[in-house]
């Protein structure tokens, strides 16, 4: 799920500033943007939010502004002002006409002005004192987004208990409606709807009333979706659960749509009335929209 933080930290030697953010992803994708001399602290950054964070394509950003050295001439580098000098001679006796470094190019030139010496494992409690604040500030943000996105998955919880609710009682009415069609389509297909009959069958009528019957039981039984609506029921009631509840809910939630998504696709498929057929879509539709939303929360 998507969330951002930023906390800076001002410290004796210097100036940390940590930025997170992340967009949604299925599992933890961590990238780091630390400047070269400051890698080594990385491996406690990675520690850290793998321990509170689980899920979402993840950017943490550090940098470490140092302050400058106190003391009038002492804040210059004078060893390397004295070595800047004699490249520019020995450059500019080759190259007559360069221009020679203005004040303003020295004073910017790394390590011209000295910086504050820094100790690393100062360094190091500070930067992680800074990354449980930011991570801190970061988990809120995403709260935040959870709270929200759980509204939305309840209302379309809500809506699938609805459509259940309306197509549940029509079950065995339409069952019934249906095998009562077929087997009067059955009869007359063979001949047993009319009181004369061309030819004599190999059995008699009653043996093959009783064979239909049969057949359009069988088959009312396969169409017959009021097991599928039941546990339909019963995984939207652990949904909301699951929701309600809050915690680390999206695996668990991943699980659950794929449930709903398989008893949606049996009642589609057994669907032999435009009713069932037309509610069967339905739910699948906002089972849809609830997946792309699950795969966001952690």
């Amino acid at each position: 799920m998507t969330g951002y933080a930023i906390h800076t930290r001002d410290t004796p030697a210097g100036t940390i500033t940590i930025e997170l953010k992340s967009v949604n992803s299925r599992f933890l994708d961590l990238q780091f943007r630390v400047n070269d001399d400051l890698r080594a602290l990385e491996p406690a950054l990675r520690e850290a939010i793998i321990g509170r964070v689980v899920r979402g394509k993840m950017e943490c950003r550090l940098s470490f502004g140092r302050r400058l050295a106190v003391g009038g001439a002492q804040a210059i580098n004078s060893v390397l002002l004295n070595s800047l000098a004699d490249l520019q001679h020995q450059l500019r006796d080759q190259f007559i006409d360069a221009a020679p470094l203005s004040v303003y190019e020295l004073l910017r030139w790394p390590g011209v002005i000295e910086e504050s010496e820094v100790s690393q494992e100062g360094l190091q409690a500070d930067v992680n004192d800074a990354m449980r604040a930011a991570l801190d500030a970061f988990i809120e943000s995403r709260a935040r987004e959870g709270a929200a996105l759980r509204e939305v998955l309840l209302s379309r919880v809500e809506a699938m208990e609805s459509i259940v609710r309306r197509i549940t009682p029509l079950v065995p009415q339409l069952v019934a409606q249906f095998q009562l069609r077929a087997s009067e389509r059955l009869q007359d297909a063979l001949g047993l709807g009319h009181s004369q009959h061309s030819g004599t069958p190999n059995l008699t009528r009653e043996e093959t009333l009783e064979r239909i019957r049969q057949e359009v039981t069988l088959y009312g039984i396969r169409i017959d979706i009021a097991e599928e609506l039941a546990r339909l029921s019963a995984h939207l009631t652990e949904t909301r659960h699951i929701l309600q509840k809050g915690g680390q809910v999206g695996k668990r939630l991943d699980f659950m749509m794929q449930e709903l998504n398989r008893e949606a696709n049996t009642v589609g498929s057994k669907s032999a009335m435009k009713e069932l057929a037309d509610a069967a879509m339905e739910l699948k539709l906002l089972i849809d929209q609830m997946r792309e939303q699950v795969q966001n929360l952690e």
